[in-house]
């Protein structure tokens, strides 16, 4: 699943393009697409026809694209999870259709001309929607990449995430404090805090020597504080590689794969050297996914 830094690369893709673009024609070719849509699938096309796009946000693995409308930039936005599988893809206008192309979204930028926004997805667990906007709590901003105060109704109940610039680390440090399950299963949680998914925890709590089935609450202030440092570490070095891709699932908006695979210490090493201390990286069953880490480098508390 796409995680924090493959989402982020998908944003910064789509910015330039659909920042003050408008949508001259909308396609719903497949409705499974559709799954966290209220309404049907011209019900869509419909609503989005001739809106003006304003700059994408992104809050964890959410992605959303405000519409202005009658002079107000924040009533609405088309928000998007890309699931297992899914892509936000830029392409020329006319182009023909991708494989497992979902929704084609056609627009008119002033100084790019005309382009296809187009939402493809091969497990069609990803989906679109159309979603009204509701102020943040706090006031900040709704996430990375807008300064609206505002965030979609159905991501709402998302944490913030680590890249975020309002996230408030001394909430979360004692939000861990209070948590008895195991230090990956409260980073995996989106209530807690959002964008880490396996890869990337598997990642810092490596970096972090710091055991995956370690008690969240026994965790010391400064092993936490530490913790985070490498979490946010760890997404921006993928950040900066393109994000991770294993085979042609994730892209960014022009097809093209990310890298960071290459960087990986734990994650899908089993068997090998650990990095640090040449012992072999392990790995164990975690719900329906799996841990890797160096049982010498994090050993449980």
């Amino acid at each position: 699943m796409p995680e924090l830094p493959e989402v982020e690369v998908v944003r910064a893709g789509l910015a330039p393009a659909v920042t003050g673009a408008h949508i001259v024609g909308v396609d719903v070719r497949d409705e499974r697409a559709l799954t966290r849509h209220r309404g049907t699938g011209p019900d869509f096309e419909a609503a989005l026809l001739g809106r003006l796009l304003a700059e994408p946000a992104r809050r964890g693995k959410f992605l959303w694209i405000p519409l202005r409308e009658d002079g107000d930039a924040g009533a609405r936005s088309i928000v998007a999870h890309l699931g297992m599988s899914g892509q936000m893809l830029l392409r020329a206008s006319g182009a023909a259709p991708e494989r497992h192309e979902r929704i084609r979204i056609d627009i008119r930028h002033p100084a790019h001309g005309d382009l296809a926004v187009v939402f493809a997805d091969q497990r069609t667990f990803g989906s679109l929607a159309i979603d009204p906007l509701v102020p943040t709590p706090d006031g900040a901003a709704g996430g990375y990449g807008t300064a609206l105060p505002l965030v979609p109704a159905q991501v709402a109940h998302i944490a913030r995430d680590l890249l975020d610039p309002a996230v408030d680390d001394s909430v979360l440090i004692r939000a861990l404090a209070g948590k008895r399950s195991a230090i990956k299963r409260v980073l995996l949680d989106q209530g807690v805090v959002s964008g880490i998914g396996n890869i990337y925890a598997d990642e810092a709590l490596w970096a972090a020597r710091i055991h995956p089935e370690t008690p969240a609450a026994a965790l010391s202030t400064r092993a936490v504080r530490r913790l985070l440092a490498e979490v946010r570490a760890v997404l921006a070095k993928a950040l900066a590689e393109g994000g991770t891709s294993f085979d042609a699932q994730y892209v960014n908006v022009n097809g093209q794969a990310g890298y960071f695979a290459h960087s990986l210490n734990a994650y899908g090493r089993t068997g090998q050297p650990c990095p640090r201390c040449g012992r072999p990286i392990m790995r164990v069953a975690f719900t329906n996914r799996s841990s890797h880490f160096c049982a010498h480098c994090q050993r449980i508390a």
